[in-house]
């Protein structure tokens, strides 16, 4: 059973719970599309590593190490005695964190070193606003936006700087969101189809394209998400009566409140 929200539970952006969510996702598409695509394409999963500094804020399970101190007395202040006694310091170290995103790819089986699409579930280090996650994001954004591949990215994080391909303002013209899905065909230049929601819609079913005069393959993201919260169990992980993290705006907590109320998540 799906969790109370209609389309992607905001809950879920919990920088606690999102890794889960991501891996989860990536995995259920993968699944999905292997159930669709025609017999000469397979979907799979690459993986991307880089060091970053750590960010409290972007992942809290990225800490720093505490170093034993040396025994050795410091001048710091005076005792009973006149002779100086140290205050312990703490001594931390802060050491790059080593990320690892995953995302997929679709290949022609018997020509696997070849990439069709790559689809992107962003994360909070792709939007934090001038870190490296963000920058080496980018780079690899704008790589893809000029070659033969098509880039299919996913962003249900309403936190951090907008990050897809298509400009904030394009989208905006047209409608407010808090989530979006955007796809660049390969050669279609500055043309993006884009699927903004709000925290209140259902998530889309989106086109994903291979080459040549193929059809577009068509994938319920609501169906994913939706096995990827029963399968990890959030409904027994979340606490519906706290607010979530990070927090809806005025409208939408009084709308989401009267949903969690009548759902049973809130006496």
């Amino acid at each position: 059973m799906a969790g109370p929200f209609p389309g992607m539970d905001p809950y879920l952006e919990n920088p606690v719970l999102w890794p889960g969510v991501h891996q989860g996702l990536i995995t259920g598409l993968r699944n999905a599309l292997n159930r669709l695509l025609p017999a000469g394409y397979v979907a799979d999963m690459g993986e991307r590593i880089y060091l970053i500094q750590p960010d409290l804020s972007i992942y809290p399970d990225v800490v720093v190490f505490e170093q034993p101190v040396s025994s050795q007395p410091l001048s710091t202040s005076t005792g009973a005695t006149g002779a100086a006694v140290a205050d312990p310091p703490m001594i931390l170290v802060d050491e790059p964190a080593e990320v690892r995103e995953v995302y997929i790819e679709i290949l022609p089986v018997g020509d696997e070193t070849r990439v069709v699409t790559v689809i992107e579930v962003l994360s909070q280090v792709n939007k934090a606003r001038g870190s490296d996650g963000n920058t080496l994001y980018r780079a690899k954004q704008r790589e893809l936006l000029h070659s033969q591949v098509n880039l299919i990215e996913i962003d249900l994080l309403r936190r951090g700087e907008h990050t897809v391909a298509v400009s904030r303002e394009a989208v905006l013209r047209r409608r407010r969101w808090d989530y979006l899905v955007c796809l660049h065909r390969s050669g279609d230049g500055d043309r993006y189809w884009t699927w903004p929601r709000t925290v209140r819609d259902r998530l889309p079913c989106i086109y994903v394209p291979l080459e040549g005069e193929l059809p577009d393959v068509i994938v319920d993201l609501q169906e994913v998400f939706d096995h990827n919260y029963d399968d990890a169990a959030y409904g027994r992980r979340i606490d519906y009566t706290r607010d979530p993290v990070p927090a809806l705006d005025t409208e939408n907590t009084v709308w989401a409140d009267a949903l969690l109320r009548s759902a049973g998540y809130r006496p």
